[in-house]
């Protein structure tokens, strides 16, 4: 094996660099640093790192008070080097100063944050960059703060959350997932202990929090009691009662959050009630498993994967069966799918399981409503073709209809198409003959064909 081209010696990297020496680079930065403000205030800070922690907090707190008593305007113009030295900010605040001392790393972060406000109101934002990038942080702020201790982070943010609840509610709970969880629970008792029931941002905030420490009944609480009786509410509140082992309770919120039926004041006749949603019936699985009703949980499954065609509902079914029962259930399932209303959505179930047997049986017991359209119909056919030509011809033969259809005339892909189905057809008995069909293809073009006069 050939080996790759050394790069040449002026390429700028750093390797190269590297030879010029740290009294050359040393001269080229300051040269460069005269006349660019934001290269000589990183080297500053570069410098004060060397020196230690807190003469890098002070040269940060340096910027970041001239940044938020600022009142000048930034134009479109101005944002992009803007946003670079914000960015610059937050990388030696997490990278320098936080190897350092994570605590006063933790407070610059914080008061980095607490640039958004000033910002927002002089700087345009059209697209939201500024505000993506704070967002894109939160991540940062929840792993430093929990490097810093429950001790050290929990006053900071907590601080932070009672005195500046619109913005920061928003960033903790974007970065709660990368909270530690003592430290999740220290600001979720902080948010709660004493307090009015939350609502609104704080309410959002409480239940990602009460997420990150595992405290269902704190989640409970934040979920507001109008909201309960909503299939999807409900539904989740059960769904986490029942893993918690507390089935009563999940059987009483998945109750109180089954659909009803419309009322109207213009009919006398009752309307029939809205089916369930998906989310309230995996829901009631979860209730049924947690009542110790598998046999009904099984149905419940089976109830569900007639709508669904959901692989992951028969494989929790099968999971729990003997070792022949299983062939019973499987049997059962193909049969859900070669009888689903949408023949394509049950042929995707069966190519995608896999039992190819059963799909090729599908496909000829059902060709009348097969539809060639579909993405997937090309990779299906090529994967019946070795042992199921016949119904590898079919599917090919409807996504030529398809392609005929769509008035592009006899193009390429269409031509691929039809060469794909007589060669097929040389190996499969199926009628119409390969001539015949190529002549209803040609009449299908022919009506697509715009006449002109």
């Amino acid at each position: 094996m050939a080996k790759a081209a050394p790069k040449p010696k002026k390429t700028v990297s750093e390797a190269n660099l590297a030879t010029l020496g740290a009294e050359r680079l040393a001269g080229l930065l300051i040269e460069f640093a005269t006349g660019d403000a934001a290269l000589k205030r990183r080297l500053r800070m570069e410098l004060s790192a060397e020196v230690g922690a807190g003469d890098l907090a002070l040269e940060l707190d340096k910027r970041l008070v001239s940044l938020a008593e600022s009142r000048a305007k930034v134009s479109w113009r101005k944002r992009p080097g803007l946003l670079t030295e914000l960015r610059a900010i937050r990388r030696v605040i997490l990278e320098r100063l936080a190897p350092l001392d994570t605590r006063l790393a933790l407070d610059r972060l914080v008061a980095w944050f607490d640039l958004y406000v000033p910002l927002r109101t002089r700087v345009s934002d059209p697209k939201g960059e500024m505000t993506l990038m704070f967002d894109e942080a939160s991540s940062d702020l929840a792993m430093l703060a929990s490097e810093a201790g429950v001790d050290v982070a929990g006053p900071v943010l907590g601080e932070a959350l009672s005195t500046r609840l619109s913005e920061w509610a928003s960033w903790v709970g974007r970065g709660a997932s990368d909270l530690s969880p003592e430290l999740a629970r220290r600001l979720l008792h902080d948010l709660t202990a004493g307090r009015p029931r939350p609502t609104g941002r704080a309410a959002l905030l409480v239940r990602k929090l009460a997420d990150r420490s595992g405290d269902l009944d704190a989640w409970l609480t934040a979920v507001p009691d109008d909201d309960r009786a909503k299939p999807e509410v409900g539904s989740e509140i059960a769904r986490r009662l029942a893993a918690a082992g507390r089935p009563e309770e999940a059987r009483a919120a998945l109750v109180a959050a089954r659909p009803t039926a419309p009322t109207s004041r213009w009919s006398r006749k009752e309307a029939a009630p809205e089916p369930p949603p998906e989310a309230w019936l995996r829901a009631e699985i979860a209730v049924l498993l947690a009542e110790g009703r598998k046999d009904e949980a099984d149905e419940a499954r089976w109830r569900l994967f007639a709508t669904t065609l959901s692989p992951e509902l028969v494989r929790e079914i099968i999971a729990g069966l003997a070792d022949f029962d299983d062939v019973e259930a499987l049997d059962r399932a193909f049969g859900v799918a070669a009888g689903h209303p949408d023949v394509m959505r049950g042929l995707g179930f069966l190519m995608n399981w896999p039992a190819l047997r059963e799909a090729a049986e599908l496909v000829l017991s059902r060709r009348d409503e097969l539809r060639g359209a579909v993405e997937d119909v090309p990779p299906w056919s090529g994967r019946l073709a070795a042992r199921y030509p016949e119904a590898a011809l079919l599917l090919v033969r409807a996504r030529a209809r398809a392609l005929a259809r769509l008035g592009n005339g006899m193009d390429d892909e269409l031509r691929t198409v039809l060469s794909e189905a007589e060669g097929l057809a040389a190996n499969a008995d199926v009628e119409p003959s390969h001539a015949v069909f190529a002549e209803e293809i040609d009449g299908l073009i022919s009506r697509k064909r715009p006449v002109w006069r």
